[in-house]
């Protein structure tokens, strides 16, 4: 997959500096060939002849090569300047990415080599951040995070776990693995899907009890937004309507914000027309309360409480029933008879597929980055194994290509 691909390293000065060492191995292994560059501060927290051994490649820190006369720099080689590399690389990796290295990429301060290197190059740039969970959340962080999407940097989001401070948060920078993942999936990505244009559903929907309480699921909106990012990524023109999560905006994709079943119907009938493909990940609620009381229920007024209830819109039965031009693809959650279940659904909704999973099932369900699905159509079933969320994604958008 990496054979011969130039990655280029970039190593700011974080704690899980040591992490990019087994990075570097994954990426040769597969044949990539990877050079590296460091701030000053990198270099105390892991060996540059360690990064050097393992790479195969020179590690430059600092701007001028050491112990080189500046009178004879013009004599230097070229593979130490910056802009040499940002023009030699397939893709720029800067990890672990410390909030001040964050920030001053967002405003183009270039005062030492990494920093150069990125203004110069014309490669796609990864971004893994790394800090402590209260630098994470301040809001100049999220603030610049934003601002690096904006401008088309990629972000490999932090995961939450013990921090080098002693607490537990997010801030923890990607593994390895994952990063290695991340570009391996890069590599792959497919423009399939060019021209094409997609509507995704995706989290839960709220049905509001009084003014402040109300009913709702375990939805995170994590497959729905992986399945965006992946049809994006292969070149697709995707709407994303969302239901209220704690999910990043994906650079390119046009997000939607909804609550309700109701909300969420409308803007489906909104953004219906000219599509291609409607994917319908999101968990929609199945029961709202007759009444909602505008005001909060005080619970000194009663020791009991009763609602009444009634079935909440099916979104996926009017995207059947209005299936005209696209290909409509529903999910399907099943604790028991999954396959039998799905199939009437498959037939009842007039769906081109469907994709069916168990939460019980280990490795799938919400709140997982993996997931363990189904696809069914009228005639074949095929069970994936366990996958990333991302991953399933482009399983997904595979089978839809091969539909006729």
């Amino acid at each position: 997959m990496l054979k011969d691909k130039k990655i280029l390293i970039g190593i700011s000065g974080g704690i899980a500096a040591y992490k990019i060492c087994y990075l570097v191995r994954m990426l040769v292994k597969q044949g990539a060939e990877v050079k590296i560059v460091m701030t000053p501060s990198a270099a105390k927290f892991v060996s540059p002849i360690t990064l050097s051994t393992l790479s195969k490649n020179e590690v430059i820190i600092n701007l001028f090569p050491a112990n080189e006369d500046i009178s004879k720099i013009e004599k230097v080689e070229t593979k130490t300047w910056h802009v040499n590399l940002g023009l030699w690389a397939d893709i720029f990796i800067i990890a672990p990415a410390t909030a001040n290295t964050i920030a001053k990429i967002v405003h183009g301060i270039s005062d030492n080599f990494l920093l150069s290197a990125v203004l110069a190059s014309r490669c796609p740039v990864i971004i893994a951040p790394t800090m402590d969970d209260d630098m994470y959340k301040n809001p100049v962080t999220q603030k610049n995070l934003n601002l690096l999407k904006e401008y088309g940097y990629k972000i490999i989001s932090p995961s939450f776990g013990e921090l080098a401070s002693g607490i537990y948060g997010e801030g923890r920078m990607a593994e390895p693995e994952e990063i290695s993942q991340y570009v391996s999936n890069f590599f792959s990505q497919k423009k399939d899907l060019t021209g094409k244009k997609i509507l995704v559903t995706a989290g839960p929907t709220i049905e509001f009890l009084d003014s402040v309480r109300y009913l709702t699921n375990s939805s995170t909106g994590k497959m729905g937004f992986e399945l965006a990012r992946a049809a994006n990524d292969r070149g697709a023109s995707v709407t994303l309507i969302t239901g209220p999560v704690s999910l990043d905006d994906i650079a390119g994709v046009q997000r939607i914000n909804v609550k309700t079943a109701d909300e969420m119907l409308r803007k489906v009938k909104d953004n219906i027309k000219k599509k291609d493909l409607l994917v319908m990940t999101a968990a929609v609620e199945d029961f709202k309360p007759v009444n909602t009381i505008d005001s909060k229920i005080k619970k000194e007024n009663s020791d009991n409480f009763t609602f009444e209830f009634k079935k909440t819109v099916d979104i996926l039965a009017y995207a059947g029933k209005n299936k005209i031009g696209f290909k409509l693809i529903g999910f399907a959650l099943e604790t028991e008879n999954e396959i039998e279940n799905a199939r009437k659904k498959l037939i009842n909704k007039n769906l081109d597929f469907i994709v069916v999973n168990n939460p019980k099932t280990e490795g799938a369900g919400f709140g997982t980055d993996t997931n363990v699905v189904t696809l069914l159509d009228k005639k074949t079933i095929e069970k994936l194994p366990m996958l990333s969320k991302y991953e399933t994604g482009n399983k997904i958008l595979d089978k839809y290509l091969q539909l006729k």
